[in-house]
């Protein structure tokens, strides 16, 4: 029966979840680590942006989210947004302790420490990962001599969703909020939203190398493939399946999710939330 059971755990699929499309930066980059691994995404696309939303009404959400991921029994769930990981710190109860919850701020943090002494760090995020001061809080408990400087940058992750990357329009917004005086001198940016992988190069161009921009979409993906790994349920089955679900479909969300996910998906929709 235990044989079967840890059998059973190891093809089980990877839960992740985000307000909308974004986490799939966060899908991808554990499918191009992990390709042996199932996944089953939820975009919360009714209730997006999280980043505008009161810390409340994203743990309400979150949760329902994460019950339905339980009950598909994923082996391991992501809370692929930084809004919805800073603001379900110590909220969310697991009621099932063979199911580990993993944030994207804990893994960031993790790294960043190994150079926080001698550096300056940026965050940019939404306004609601940027006003939690999570990173600030959880970098500096290790480090306290940490110098962070937060800047909220709240028009990234919609002008992500509309699709302005590699534009006039997005360079002219990119630019105007990394030049803010706040992030003046700094040698390595976080980049606190799962959006945000999507415009790495032309953050990276913006500073021309003189500024570390630290891709925190790879950095999870590593960190859950060691986690599965020290649990031993890192699938050894090739045959892998996909499924992903929003809770307010529409054509567009699928066009977009293309460029999230780097392959042509579908969408279901099923509502948690009546």
């Amino acid at each position: 029966m235990l044989f079967l059971y840890f059998y059973r755990m190891k093809s089980s699929a990877i839960g992740i979840f985000d307000s909308g499309i974004g986490g799939l930066t966060v899908a991808n980059a554990i499918k191009n680590v992990l390709p042996n691994e199932s996944i089953i995404y939820f975009g919360d696309t009714e209730h997006l942006p999280y980043g505008e939303k009161s810390k409340q009404s994203i743990q309400v959400f979150s949760k329902k989210i994460i019950d339905f991921l339980i009950k598909k029994e994923c082996k391991i769930i992501v809370i692929a947004c930084n809004s919805a990981s800073s603001a379900t710190e110590n909220y969310i109860n697991n009621p099932l302790k063979k199911t580990s919850i993993i944030n994207v701020i804990d893994p960031v943090v993790a790294e960043v420490i190994k150079i926080c002494k001698n550096y300056k760090i940026g965050v940019i995020g939404t306004k609601a990962t940027i006003s939690s001061n999570a990173y600030e809080k959880k970098i500096k408990t290790l480090c306290s001599n940490a110098k962070i400087y937060s800047l909220p940058t709240p028009l990234l992750a919609p002008m992500i969703e509309e699709g302005f990357i590699n534009e006039t329009i997005s360079n002219t917004i990119i630019d105007n909020y990394l030049s803010n005086k706040r992030l003046a001198n700094i040698d390595h940016l976080i980049l606190a939203c799962t959006h945000y992988p999507l415009i790495h190069q032309e953050i990276k161009d913006y500073y021309q190398g003189r500024v570390n921009v630290i891709d925190s979409a790879n950095i999870v993906a590593n960190h859950i493939a060691k986690k599965l790994k020290a649990k031993d349920l890192l699938n050894n089955s090739k045959s892998t399946k996909h499924h992903f679900y929003v809770s307010n479909y529409t054509e567009s969300f699928e066009k977009s999710a293309k460029f999230f996910f780097k392959e042509t998906i579908k969408l279901e929709e099923i509502n948690l939330f009546n």
